[in-house]
């Protein structure tokens, strides 16, 4: 009653030739993701890795730091993967170089 009868219709012959622009044009979605992708995420963040890293290899004793907890303190003593770092007076901390967030200006830290 409220359901009309469906047919079924032949379908069009198959194209002895491929359409390589429809192929192509199928695809170009995913591929400008992809490059959005690149240019809004991946980009940034291995400027940010390449700016970090030489932050890192650039600390001196003395200097001024923020570690990942958010801990403030001055470079007390270097190694090649770890630093230590003085805290209050007398109270040293050792942590890695990868953990330093940021550097501060000098007397930042009193």
């Amino acid at each position: 009653m409220f359901i009309s009868q469906a047919f079924a219709q032949g379908a069009p012959a198959a194209t002895a030739s491929p359409d390589m622009f429809g192929s192509i044009g199928s695809m170009l979605p995913l591929i400008l993701m992809f490059v959005v992708l690149y240019f809004v995420m991946i980009r940034p963040q291995m400027k940010r890795q390449k700016e970090h890293k030489a932050m890192i290899e650039a600390l001196a004793k003395g200097d001024e730091v923020v570690i990942g907890g958010g801990l403030l303190g001055k470079v007390a003593k270097m190694g090649e993967t770890y630093l230590g770092i003085e805290v209050a007076s007398g109270v040293e901390i050792q942590v890695q170089r990868s953990s330093v967030v940021q550097v501060l200006p000098k007397g930042t830290v009193k």
